[in-house]
């Protein structure tokens, strides 16, 4: 069992005030009988009233709207968590068994909508890499893993390269990117070969054991498998997710997972800082800061003079 303090701060600063800024946060830990929350505080730029609802996914969403003219809006998420380690798969029933079963999920209600892939131009080429690459006779769990150390040892962890903005096209020209980047790229890999698979948002809280990630928003992969349900797969780091990663939502993709996004009235652009950091019982912390400029996007109904922000510090 672990135990960690995780204080996640979201700061969107605006050149002029603006007003009407209404947001959804998704920075609820998943609670389950591998992670618990045992405390959280939310503060909040204007102390608005939050309402929490769970969407599609499961996930606890937050919802609020800061009306008064602001030139700073801040989100201040202080969690206590514990972690408990999960069995490891057993993968035991035969390969062919195992492929069996996922087809017949291929249409399944529970995950139909983490079968369906993302078209991008690219997707051939993909298509032919894993037909390449991939192991004929082994498991599900056993491919999966091959695919998540391939994302690991044939593309670049750069930050700062790419956005949450950067298409799938661009990722895969460029073979760079951050942890949200290389689970994006699994997914692709994994659903072409039929194994359901969703992505996840959190943290991960390795206390400085030169693991990708820290001291930042963390992004990978669970993937389904036959008799072993969701197993975790960081293609950030190769290794299957165990109790130092932290989950706080899954979905589809990123921007299910978002875990800041709203709309603002307003003409200004902003700029937005977020700051992670993980104490851990023995007294050593964990931090990082990102500081990203971005205009305010102008969204569909633009006649309001409305603009969109969303957290732009990609999942590290």
């Amino acid at each position: 069992m672990s135990k960690f303090k995780i204080r996640h701060v979201t700061k969107y600063i605006y050149e002029v005030p603006v007003r009407d800024s209404a947001n959804q946060i998704m920075l609820y830990p998943i609670k389950d009988d591998y992670q618990d929350v045992l405390e959280h505080t939310l503060w909040i730029t204007g102390n608005p009233m939050v309402e929490i609802y769970h969407d599609y996914f499961g996930n606890e969403v937050g919802t609020f709207t800061h009306v008064q003219p602001h030139q700073e809006l801040v989100i201040d998420s202080k969690l206590v968590v514990v972690t408990k380690a999960k069995p490891l798969p057993v993968d035991a029933a035969p390969a062919d068994e195992q492929w069996r079963t996922l087809e017949q999920l291929r249409n399944h209600p529970n995950y139909i909508d983490f079968l369906k892939q993302e078209y991008f131009g690219a997707l051939e080429e993909v298509k032919s890499l894993v037909e390449i690459e991939r192991c004929k006779n082994c498991s599900p769990l056993v491919s999966a893993k091959e695919f998540c150390a391939y994302v690991y040892e044939n593309f670049n962890y750069k930050k700062g390269i790419t956005t949450v903005e950067t298409t799938l096209d661009e990722v895969w020209k460029i073979k760079s990117g951050v942890c949200q980047d290389f689970a994006t790229i699994l997914l692709v890999m994994l659903r072409l070969i039929n194994i359901p698979s969703r992505y996840v948002s959190g943290y991960i809280c390795a206390n400085k054991s030169n693991m990708r990630g820290e001291g930042a928003t963390h992004a990978w992969v669970e993937a389904y498998m036959p008799f072993d349900g969701w197993i975790g797969l960081d293609p950030t780091n190769n290794c299957l997710v165990n109790e130092t990663h932290v989950r706080l939502a899954v979905g589809k993709n990123f921007s299910d997972c978002s875990p800041v996004k709203g709309t603002y009235r307003g003409i200004s652009d902003h700029t937005l800082e977020v700051a992670v950091s993980v104490s851990y019982e023995d007294g050593k912390t964990t931090e990082g800061t990102n500081e990203v400029e971005h205009a305010g996007v102008i969204s569909s109904f633009s006649k309001n003079s409305y603009r969109r922000h969303q957290e732009m510090q990609m999942q590290q």
